[in-house]
Order: structure tokens, then sequence, then C-alpha cells
């Protein structure tokens, strides 16, 4: 076992060179408004740079389902994340799988995800910030939300950075770990240095936690 890592909101050919040198097992294009939005046609240049296995994956927040599948055609997505209301009906009809992102908060319950199983491929889990959908920066309380309910491809997101990963790791032992603001230099800015610390700081947990 060993703990999948994506690196999110990559905007420069050179970030995603730093990704996939350090190991990344997924890379992530962010098609909403944010510092880290791309177009179609600079995620399609980005993307063939990205060798198989290397997952390229569309972020997406309540965009219509033809202008995610645009984009699974022009850029050759392998899945996508989706951060908004999506219905679990929407997450099925999409041609590849699909990552149902959910926010914790205060009131967060597992019991709110059912709905999406077997209807999204997996479950990402960030945090809760009024007003925002993602790339918060902000961690949630990792040992305060219970045991996942059989949730065997679970994504944490949310605040992560190359000194707090290992953390996360050992209180959920997620599928995988999505990063993205914790290994920048400034937004929409990737520092290799961190990429390549973070993915190092994963590999030594999973030493450590699956031994």
């Amino acid at each position: 076992m060993r703990t999948r890592i994506k690196i999110c909101g990559l905007t420069r050919a050179e970030d995603v060179r730093a990704a996939v040198e350090a190991g990344a097992d997924a890379v992530g294009f962010v098609f909403a408004p944010s510092s880290r939005q791309v177009t179609l046609d600079d995620a399609a240049r980005l993307a063939a740079a990205v060798p198989p296995p290397v997952a390229r994956v569309g972020v997406f927040v309540d965009a219509s389902f033809e202008e995610v599948e645009s984009a699974v055609r022009v850029v050759g997505l392998t899945a996508v994340q989706l951060c908004g209301s999506e219905t679990p009906e929407f997450c099925s009809g999409i041609s590849v799988p699909v990552i149902k992102a959910s926010r914790v908060g205060t009131a967060f319950a597992w019991t709110a995800l059912e709905p999406y199983r077997g209807q999204a491929a997996a479950q990402l889990l960030d945090t809760y910030v009024s007003g925002k959908m993602g790339g918060t920066s902000k961690t949630f309380a990792w040992n305060d939300i219970g045991e996942s309910p059989g949730w065997a491809s679970l994504f944490v997101a949310g605040g992560l950075t190359p000194s707090n990963v290992a953390e996360a790791v050992r209180a959920m032992r997620p599928f995988a770990v999505d990063v993205s603001s914790g290994v920048e230099s400034a937004p929409g800015l990737k520092d290799p240095s961190l990429i390549a610390a973070f993915c190092a700081a994963v590999r030594a947990v999973d030493q450590e936690v699956y031994r």
C-alpha cells in the first residue's frame, strides 16, 4: 500500500515537469475561476507533457456536462474532479472517472457522501470555508471526523504542505493526498523544491504506516 499524490493547479510547463519528476501520480488543471485557472488550449499543451501512467485531472465547479466533456476530449483528461453541487446522476454520466469533492465543516457527516457511492470513482475531502469551493489553504481536523465507512478511494486535501502531510496520512490513511497552495511560491506558481519535499514526505510516512 502507498499513498497516491496529486499535484493540483498547474499552470506552467516547468511545474508539470517538476511534479512528474518528483513522482506525482496525478496532476490537476483548474478550469474554474481562480488564480490557477487555465484555458483548454493551455491545459492541452501542458497535458501533452504528462507521461502515462500519471493521471491528467480536470477540476471544475458546477460546469455544464458539455463543458466537462469538451475538456475531456480537447485536453485528454483521464479523470475529472467536481467541486460544486454536481448530482450523483451528473457524476455517473461523465465518460471518465469522477473524483467528487466534499467540504468538511463542523456539521460534516459521512452519510452525506452516500448518494455518490457507485456514481463517483472517488471522494475528496476539502476544508469548508464560506464562499469558497476549494483552494482554501486551510486544514480540517483529520482526527475528528471518524473512520471512513468503506470509501476505498478517498482523497484528502485542504492546506496540506510538506511539513503536515505526514500527520494527515497517519490520521486518515487515505488513498491519495492532494496539494496545491502548499507547494507554491506564489498563487499559481509551483516551487519545484516544495513539490519534491512534499512527495518525499509522503513516501517517508508510507514506510512508517504501511511497513
